[in-house]
């Protein structure tokens, strides 16, 4: 089996982003073209996620488009609710109000948090508190900076989201991003963070230093910055792997129409060369996600 915990999809033809360097607006994949790349590529459950803040998206997917879209192809598609942490001006008995009738209907997680405010603003312990409270993983975005992207904010060193991480001990955290991911080395440089680093992975990485400290931080191995997180240095990637099989989860971060998915078959060759257990790819691929978003799969 397959669980992809992180897509993307609107329920109709839209525009998703701009891209500078081909100078065009990206459209934004369907769900039944979704639905079809599931079908393509051997997945068998799909995690959705709205995209309702403005830095994110031209289009934004609401959280009843989701919860809509979702009901209509049954138990292969799984919503998730991202209420804007700016909502009401961070009215934290709206979010609660908002996630309990969202997490009624079915919705199985938070995510993906991409208000371009601090990682640690009170606006997002209010919803990371609620979400505690709720028994909601939640999917985050790192941004590297406030303005001109989009995403929660941290400085280099994540001190932000280690802040959070002990603060609400029992709330899973999803890592996501580039100013994520690119901290899995202790020689990341800052202007670097934003991007997919190359080359052997140096010892002192934040992110297995928070991996091996806080047992509620998962990683979110989709889109080019897991990949790359795992792929740049295949001997570190490997032990990377198999040191935190049970917190690493498969997605892809699919939300074009002809998007590439690298890690699938990347992960797949791993297993079948024997460089990863089957255990391991097992738990990766779907038995993690299954557990956090507390499935019934028999």
């Amino acid at each position: 089996m397959i669980i992809d915990i992180h897509a993307h999809c609107s329920p109709k033809q839209s525009w998703l982003t701009y891209d500078p360097v081909k100078d065009q607006y990206i459209p934004w994949i369907t769900v039944s073209e979704l639905v079809k790349r599931m079908e393509e590529e051997g997945i068998d459950i799909t995690v959705i996620l709205p995209l309702p803040s403005p830095e994110s998206t031209i289009e934004p997917v609401t959280n009843r488009d989701v919860i809509e879209f979702c009901k209509k192809y049954g138990s292969r598609l799984i919503p998730f609710c991202n209420p804007d942490p700016r909502l009401n001006a961070g009215s934290e008995k709206t979010l609660r109000f908002i996630i309990e009738e969202y997490k009624s209907e079915g919705c199985k997680g938070v995510g993906e948090i991409t208000a371009n405010i601090y990682f640690d603003d009170p606006r997002a312990l209010s919803l990371f508190r609620v979400c505690e409270e709720l028994g909601l993983p939640v999917i985050f975005h790192i941004g590297p900076h406030l303005g001109g992207c989009y995403g929660l904010v941290d400085e280099p060193g994540l001190p932000r989201l280690e802040k959070c991480l002990k603060m609400f001990p029992s709330l899973i955290f999803i890592g996501h991003s580039q100013p994520f991911w690119a901290e899995i080395s202790g020689d990341v440089k800052p202007e670097d963070r934003n991007s997919y680093p190359a080359g052997r992975v140096a010892p002192g990485g934040r992110v297995v230093d928070l991996f091996r400290s806080y047992q509620n931080l998962y990683g979110d191995l989709s889109a080019g910055s897991g990949y790359n997180a795992i792929s740049r240095d295949p001997e570190f990637g490997v032990r990377f792997l198999e040191e935190f099989q049970d917190r690493l989860m498969f997605g892809t971060d699919l939300d074009m129409p002809d998007q590439n998915i690298p890690q699938l078959k990347y992960l797949r060759s791993l297993r079948e060369e024997g460089k990863i257990s089957r255990k391991t790819y097992d738990k990766i691929m779907y038995r993690n996600a299954a557990r956090v978003l507390k499935l019934d799969l028999e």
